[in-house]
């Protein structure tokens, strides 16, 4: 039997999704499936552009229908739905990520442009999503990278009444293609935040030059120059304080996808390798006979289900968010930060065990490999979603308060206020439920328990020795702070929606065992932190914990993992 907590392509039936959202969602599976696996590598490895990709999502419809808020559509099917946008990250990183970066690009473009009160950019979008275009970010830039308070896009006031663009923009997705290209500059008449603009430009104009694609592979990750662009009245979206709201904002909806991609990623190359491991023969035995190989293939299995669980349960506080309740604001560089590191870890565990076929050019995880390394370093990097997630900290762990319970969100509902979120500043003001509760319902759990120790030992920490004000400047000591407290965040949130889906004790068990070694590594890398006091380091050293161990429990978690053997394989 397959197993329900994996995508696979054999057995997919998104039926908690209404007609339409289900039928493109299988329509896209379909599609990739009748293409076969030959030519999905050859496309890969001969770097082609994604143009019948696009087309097929043209003729039916795909980002017409789920990139099109309910505001701006013109059909009922039509709207921003956080929940089944996340189900098509995962499929289209399950075929490749060139396919979702077109995508996730798209989605970047049309935030500024959604966020806008420009009535006539926001129709002119709605129709050129109709037609099948693409959409572009114009953001980041060659000197400056994502600096927006260094922008060289300069725009110099005309006469008519608008502006002329001059400029270059690097590292933009679909930079070749783009129907509109939403670009982030500055007046040169006005000084400071003021001076800020978002402006509509379209990539097929004589004034927009695309010099390059930056990077050796089908996704058009472009460097593109204009050159006395005119930007009229009405392809300006944003001015002044507003255009850097909209950045960061628009950062904030798209970074939510790299956590769905990297689950599809590591589903695909889970089959691949569980299948080959069983099946190669090394000294008389197979490969998964050996203990190492069946530890490092069940660690894998483990955490690729706390990626799924984690990101499902961010879905329904994305959906649940608005002014009064921003906890969306942690969970999302989580989803970002913790779920793409994670997946790395499932691709470095399964590549250790197959070892030299993760190189073979005909296999999909040579390709996932080398394209699970980019999802961490997208919409800023580890590091600096780190040190974001660092200001929820003490209100997550010692100042709860009473918020109504979230529940799933699976309902066809347009997630509007992602497209008014307001000023992106006052995160130290956002507050968060109590966690406590999550892991009380599972403390006849025997791993979950003992990372719970580990749990309440970081708020004492928080509590007592937390860095003081010169080691608030030590930014390599605060990450290491902030790699313990995303474990806690991480295991709330899976715990959350094991309870909401049911999930095997087995298999939260496992999964925690996981987790208590990983809470345990952080504390000793930060017991040898430089600047870590003689507090510090006796607290770190006092919170590593054993897993505990359960044969039983652990050989049955191996009876999943070795039944994904030969569960799915993509046609030739």
């Amino acid at each position: 039997m397959a197993d329900s907590l994996l995508f696979n392509p054999r057995t997919y039936d998104p039926a908690h999704f209404d007609p339409e959202t289900r039928r493109l969602l299988r329509a896209t599976v379909d599609w990739f499936e009748e293409r076969g696996k030959r030519k999905l590598i050859e496309d890969y490895r001969s770097r082609a552009w994604l143009g019948e990709f696009l087309a097929f999502a043209a003729k039916e419809g795909l980002f017409a229908t789920f990139l099109t808020p309910a505001a701006a559509a013109g059909r009922e099917d039509q709207r921003w739905d956080t929940a089944r946008i996340a189900a098509l990250n995962e499929i289209l990183g399950f075929y490749g990520l060139d396919y979702w970066y077109a995508w996730q690009v798209t989605i970047l473009g049309l935030g500024p442009v959604w966020q806008s009160q420009n009535a006539d950019a926001r129709a002119r979008a709605a129709e050129l999503l109709t037609q099948g275009e693409v959409f572009a970010f114009g953001l980041s830039e060659r000197t400056h990278g994502a600096d927006i308070y260094s922008t060289d896009m300069l725009l110099e006031p005309s006469a008519d009444g608008g502006f002329r663009a001059s400029g270059s923009k690097y590292y933009i997705g679909n930079g070749n293609a783009a129907g509109l290209v939403s670009v982030f500059g500055r007046r040169t008449d006005v000084e400071g935040p003021d001076g800020y603009v978002f402006f509509a430009a379209d990539s097929r104009h004589p004034a927009y030059h695309l010099v390059r694609n930056v990077v050796d592979s089908s996704k058009y990750v472009s460097e593109f120059r204009l050159e006395d662009y005119p930007v009229a009245a009405a392809d300006v979206l944003h001015t002044g304080r507003a255009a850097f709201d909209a950045a960061l904002n628009t950062v904030n909806v798209g970074k939510f996808n790299l956590c769905t991609a990297s689950i599809g990623i590591c589903e695909h190359a889970m089959y691949e390798a569980v299948t080959h491991a069983r099946n190669r023969i090394l000294y008389g035995r197979p490969v998964t006979a050996f203990p190492h190989v069946r530890r490092e293939l069940a660690d894998a299995y483990v955490r690729l289900v706390g990626m799924k669980l984690f990101s499902d349960r961010a879905v329904d506080y994305f959906r649940s968010a608005g002014p009064d309740d921003r906890r969306y604001l942690l969970f999302n560089p989580m989803t970002k930060m913790k779920v793409t590191t994670e997946g790395e870890k499932v691709i470095d565990l399964m590549w250790d065990v197959i070892a030299a076929k993760g190189f073979e050019k005909d296999t999909y995880f040579a390709e996932a490999a080398v394209e699970i390394r980019s999802l961490p370093k997208l919409e800023g990097t580890v590091h600096v979603n780190l040190a974001l997630i660092l200001k929820f900290m003490r209100n997550h762990l010692l100042e709860p308060v009473d918020y109504p319970a979230v529940p799933t969100r699976l309902d066809a509902a347009d997630d509007d206020f992602l497209f008014r979120q307001g000023p992106a500043r006052g995160l130290g003001s956002v507050r968060f439920h109590d966690w406590r509760p999550a892991f009380d319902a599972y403390a006849d759990v025997a791993n979950v328990a003992r990372f719970r120790e580990q749990a309440d030992a970081l708020c004492e920490f928080v509590a007592t020795t937390a860095p003081d004000e010169e080691q608030s400047r030590d930014l390599d000591f605060l990450l290491s702070v902030g790699q313990l407290f995303a474990l806690v965040v991480h295991a709330q949130l899976i715990l959350e929606q094991a309870r909401l889906t049911d999930l095997d004790p087995d298999v939260l068990d496992e999964l925690f065992s996981v987790l208590v070694r990983d809470f345990s590594g952080h504390a000793v890398e930060l017991h040898g932190k430089d600047s870590a006091t003689d507090a510090q380091q006796a607290w770190a050293l006092g919170a590593v914990r054993r897993p505990v161990v359960d044969e039983a429990r652990a050989a049955r978690i191996w009876q999943r993992v070795e039944a994904l053997s030969g569960a799915y394989e993509m046609a030739p």
